[in-house]
């Protein structure tokens, strides 16, 4: 009698869902959690408040670079960058690139922005002023902007440095 063919091998059985520990102990991890926390905080500042012109590109950019953020840390902390298509293989050359290209390129153009429209609106902060006053959420936003910015650059040198140190993982 002819032989059964046996049927083809299914995909590998994942692991269960687990938390990354060591990754959210790491130093990545943390400024990951600060990126995250200061880019909520600059954006939330900005967007609660009436905005106008380039404040627009500003909330714009805060808000892509931290849902990218998100994702990163998301994926960092599940342990699951491989399920990433030719992304996931380079994590840590990944994480370098969103660090010092976007996090702190897009993050001290908005810094820029608002610091800008903080300046042109000092003269509401006058006492006896009686119309709504954006001095304070436009200073607010770009003190945070500019400590994110900080964080995406020290987390880029972090990755930088493994990354000369040849070593491939992010922790």
């Amino acid at each position: 009698p002819p032989a059964v063919p046996s049927p083809p091998p299914g995909p590998p059985a994942r692991g269960s869902l687990g938390l990354h520990r060591a990754y959210l102990r790491s130093p990545l991890g943390l400024l990951r959690l600060g990126q995250l926390v200061l880019g909520a905080a600059f954006w939330v500042t900005v967007a609660a408040h009436k905005y106008e012109g380039a404040a627009h590109f500003a909330l714009f950019a805060a808000v892509l670079v931290w849902l990218l953020t998100l994702a990163l840390f998301g994926l960092s902390l599940l342990g699951r960058w491989a399920l990433v298509p030719w992304l996931g293989s380079r994590w840590l050359l990944t994480n370098l690139v969103h660090d010092l290209a976007l996090g702190v390129g897009l993050y001290a153009a908005a810094t820029g922005i608002m610091g800008y429209k903080a300046g042109r609106k000092s003269y509401c902060n006058l006492p006896g002023y009686s119309q709504q006053c954006l001095y304070g959420a436009y200073l607010s936003a770009s003190i945070c902007g500019g400590i994110a910015a900080c964080l995406y650059l020290f987390s880029g040198l972090y990755c930088l440095s493994r990354r000369c140190r040849d070593q491939r993982d992010i922790i």
